[in-house]
């Protein structure tokens, strides 16, 4: 530890869930040099709490990351974490090119590889940085959402065990413990409950905004919001017993009325280099689809269509809201796909009884439901929609009371059964309880990445004669 007599100061300063809100990023680059500025003489560290990738943004998409990587080095981040838009969204060999070319190290300490049990080469469980003599330890860790990981081939771990571990390692060698957490707000606050020598914990995932820190026994929490529109500012001076202590904490609004040059430039020759990547067609229709968010429509039929071929369930339930216009006549480019489906969602495949299918078939002739906002959960359409199925035929009656409008449900002919489990294809978010929540009563989840809705549309355009079974009606009004 320092001697009291060479007391010092160091400023953090911490972003979280950008989500590739590139509108935001020049802007915090700006205040960044700002602040280094102001700092003079003492040292400061940036660093990112994960999210800052978000494929439903053209440059991510089109440049699979590589606008972000380049970014984070542009602005001068030190260390990140990573979140789930980034563990998720893109394979691992995908995010290993990506971070080979990432001037700071990737912290993360509770995921591993299941072949090595090992996190992967570019990521390290903790780390300590020398800012002028003050040694800073850095671990991290990400929402572990076990079920998909494995998929990627990676183990979730608990998280706060694993950063025990990495606290107690690094505690003797740092004045300054500091985690990097990708695991949400309640997480945090047991993490400082539960783990001692935590100095700073800098959140995100939930999004919050926290405008003062929390201070929890000797730990102190922050969060910056989300999309960019703030910075978390931290000071930290050394005290009389050689420890350092938060004096000064909070968030500062971003101003986009200030940019940074290199920043901006690199975003526009990144934004050009996207679009033109997603020119590639895809394929060429001789007919445009409608879309509708409170009934049936073609385009809501190509996509449960789409999601039970590849599945190879025996019906479908999406909700129409994932698309968010009509397909065009013509040519259909893989960046048209993008804008109309942006949603970084996964298939899945679930049981579900008969009975939840009916009450979900039900509420989605319920304005309350088609017409609902929907936040999160990789989701990023506008509301909820209505649901479009394949593999069944529906018969109702919109004069009848709500929650007793169907008159029948058909599957190869045959009536279903309230009381027989049928397998289903559908869509992750509804395993997590949003949107129909009878969906997640589902039982026995699997889940199948990498394919995103869009990449299953690509496929269902290139399968013959799908656009003439989307036109065939699956809602059959009964007069």
């Amino acid at each position: 530890m320092m001697l009291q007599n060479q007391a010092k100061s160091i400023t953090i300063l911490h972003t979280n869930d950008i989500h590739s809100h590139f509108e935001t990023v020049s802007s915090i680059a700006a205040l960044a040099a700002a602040e280094r500025a102001q700092a003079a003489e003492s040292p400061l560290l940036l660093v990112d709490i994960g999210d800052h990738m978000d494929r439903t943004a053209v440059e991510t998409e089109g440049t699979m990351g590589q606008t972000n990587i380049d970014i984070l080095n542009l602005t001068g981040y030190e260390a990140v974490t990573i979140g789930n838009n980034e563990g998720l969204t893109f394979t691992p060999d995908v995010l290993e090119r990506l971070y080979a070319g990432l001037q700071s190290p990737v912290i993360c300490c509770n995921i591993h590889e299941q072949l090595s049990s090992a996190p992967p080469a570019w990521m390290k469980k903790r780390v300590i940085l020398d800012k002028d003599g003050i040694r800073i330890g850095l671990t991290g860790a990400t929402a572990p959402f076990s079920d998909f990981y494995k998929l990627l081939g990676w183990d979730a771990l608990e998280p706060l065990q694993a950063l025990q571990e990495q606290v107690e390692a690094l505690r003797p060698e740092a004045d300054i413990v500091i985690v990097l957490s990708h695991l949400g707000l309640s997480t945090d606050r047991l993490m400082a409950e539960r783990i001692s020598g935590i100095d700073l914990i800098l959140g995100g995932h939930t999004h919050h905004l926290l405008e003062e820190p929390l201070r929890i026994g000797d730990t102190v929490l922050c969060g910056a919001g989300k999309y960019g529109q703030y910075v978390g500012k931290v000071v930290m001076t050394q005290q009389d017993d050689g420890r350092f202590r938060v004096i000064e904490g909070g968030c500062q609004p971003v101003d986009t009325g200030l940019l940074d040059e290199t920043v901006s430039r690199a975003l526009g020759i990144h934004r050009e280099r996207a679009e033109e990547a997603l020119k590639e067609p895809v394929a060429v229709t001789d007919r445009s689809l409608s879309l509708t968010h409170t009934g049936e429509s073609p385009f809501g039929n190509l996509l449960a269509q789409s999601v039970r071929q590849f599945t190879g369930a025996e019906l479908s339930l999406v909700n129409t809201g994932q698309l968010l216009g009509d397909l065009p006549e013509g040519e259909i480019t893989a960046g048209l796909l993008h804008e109309l489906c942006p949603s970084p969602i996964n298939p899945c495949v679930i049981s579900l009884k008969g009975e939840h299918i009916r009450r979900s078939l039900e509420e989605s002739l319920l304005p309350e439901y088609w017409s609902k906002e929907i936040r999160g959960f990789g989701f990023r359409g506008n509301v909820l929609g209505n649901i479009a199925v394949d593999g069944i035929e529906v018969l109702y009656d919109p004069s009848r009371i709500p929650y007793d409008r169907i008159v029948q449900i058909s599957l190869q002919g045959e009536p279903l059964r309230d009381d027989r489990m049928y397998t289903v294809g559908t869509l992750d978010m509804f395993t997590f309880g949003t949107g129909y929540e009878q969906i997640s009563r589902g039982k026995d989840p699997k889940y199948l990445l990498p394919e995103f809705l869009r990449d299953l549309l690509r496929l269902e355009l290139q399968r013959p004669g799908s656009l003439d079974t989307c036109g065939k009606h699956r809602w059959i009004e009964v007069v």
